[in-house]
């Protein structure tokens, strides 16, 4: 009897942990988004929209950094620490490795951006962005080793170190970046070289914290071994996929700016306008809950690898608890998100209005419809995200990148068609991108049930 209380206060304290984890980095991606959101307010004032465009040529790069410094790298550093802290081995081997190696990777990524600079300039058509280039190239470098920390703290279950990290960023960013704006207002493609700039130095301050924090909170405990070298090829088994899965929505984001105002420039004024209202407005709506969820998925990889050691070590014991964790998982998601999605589409109208203010009458209207119709993808997606976490922190990262890429593939063969009707427009990029996560949903569910009973 007492055994079994034991037990049962255990997990109860590992589920407060894990939502205290979850709440720390839902916050910390909330407050960031938050203040890049107000950034862009006065940044606009300072610059215009010709220099807000120029900065927008460069920015989507240092947008795809993130997203693999945000969930790529850091998931799989997450599993791999979780899993040698379970065994009783010390993860300070493997951060050794990972720090080397992602060193060299991101070192390898600031050369080559610095290189290819001229040619992605010329590529856009404005030579003006060359040096934005070479201001942003130290980020590749700064960001790999973000990535590492990030991991290492969220394997031991420590989320506060990201959230911290995340909202120093953002804050080093829009402080910097406001000063060289108002500065150089007067030269606008200089004021936006130096806006840049601010990137790469708020991921410098971000490092120097995440440094700081490593050494004021080592591994401690007592570990059975150091657990052996541990080779890079082993990192980057896992990395690779889960970095190609989280690029997959960047990419696939890439491709419809090139094809969406296209297919609407056969029979529409402002095709460029209207992708703007979903890709500027509906899906940075919508991308608000998803980003708080996050915060769930994050502490989801050490959670659910932590089970999967345990069914490791007492396969008779322990085969359902795999799946207790992911199911408990997706049950925290949809309690946050769905609530999000039904005030969505129940208030899409003052939500548009308080964050895009500027916009009225028609374009105001279409905005709201587009919210509408695109809520439901604050749930799906958001279930999506956790789904394809416990898919990384079982080491089965590629399952999650095939149903992504299956998903984004029916999505641009669904608007391919739907937007060549005019009666249809731009709403036809809610409806595929709609089908788009629901796809991915179910056929990440699908792998995490089948995964989840395998004996491993």
């Amino acid at each position: 009897m007492e055994t079994q209380t034991n037990k049962t206060k255990d997990e109860r304290r590992k589920q407060s942990g894990f939502l205290k984890g979850a709440a720390w980095i839902a916050a910390g991606g909330f407050i960031a988004k938050i203040i890049g959101a107000l950034y862009r307010i006065p940044l606009t004032n300072l610059i215009g929209g010709h220099g807000i465009g120029l900065y927008q040529l460069v920015y989507p790069v240092y947008c795809l950094l993130l997203t693999v410094s945000a969930t790529g790298i850091p998931a799989s550093i997450a599993k791999l620490t979780a899993e040698r802290l379970e065994k009783g081995e010390s993860p300070r081997p493997l951060f050794r490795t990972a720090m080397r190696l992602f060193l060299l990777i991101g070192l390898g990524g600031s050369v080559l951006m610095t290189l290819l600079a001229p040619v992605l300039s010329k590529v856009q058509g404005s030579q003006a962005v060359v040096g934005g280039y070479y201001a942003l190239a130290p980020s590749v470098f700064l960001v790999s080793a973000i990535s590492v920390y990030r991991g290492y703290f969220q394997g031991r279950n420590k989320m506060h170190p990201t959230a911290l990290s995340e909202i120093t960023e953002q804050a080093v960013k829009v402080g910097f970046g406001l000063f060289f704006a108002y500065l150089y207002r007067d030269n606008i493609e200089k004021a936006v070289v130096f806006l840049l700039l601010s990137v790469s130095i708020s991921e410098l301050v971000a490092l120097f914290l995440m440094m700081i924090l490593f050494r004021r909170n080592p591994a401690t405990g007592e570990f059975k071994n150091e657990g052996g070298r541990v080779k890079a090829k082993s990192v980057l088994a896992l990395s690779i996929p889960v970095t190609f899965s989280s690029i997959l929505l960047p990419l696939s984001s890439l491709l419809d700016s090139l094809l969406v105002p296209r297919l609407l420039g056969a029979y529409a004024s402002d095709s460029v306008a209207l992708f703007g209202l979903f890709s500027g407005g509906a899906v940075t709506i919508i991308n608000l809950p998803v980003s708080v969820c996050y915060g769930i998925a994050a502490a989801s990889v050490p959670a659910v690898a932590t089970a999967v050691e345990k069914r490791k070590e007492t396969p008779n014991g322990k085969g359902n608890l795999v799946r207790k964790k992911i199911f408990f998982s997706l049950g925290i998601t949809v309690a946050v998100s769905l609530p999000c999605a039904i005030g969505l589409y129940l208030f899409a109208e003052p939500a548009s209005k308080i964050i895009f203010r500027s916009l009225k009458g028609e374009e105001l209207e279409i905005l709201v419809r587009l919210v509408k119709l695109f809520s439901i993808s604050a749930l799906t997606l958001s279930c999506t995200q956790t789904l394809s976490a416990c898919l990384t922190a079982q080491g089965k990262p590629k399952h999650s990148a095939i149903s992504m890429l299956i998903a984004v593939s029916v999505k641009t063969l669904v608007y391919a068609f739907l937007l060549r009707d005019p009666k249809i427009g731009i709403f036809g990029m809610a409806y595929a991108t709609n089908l788009c996560y629901l796809v991915a949903f179910f056929l990440d569910l699908l792998y995490n049930l089948r995964v989840s009973r395998q004996k491993q």
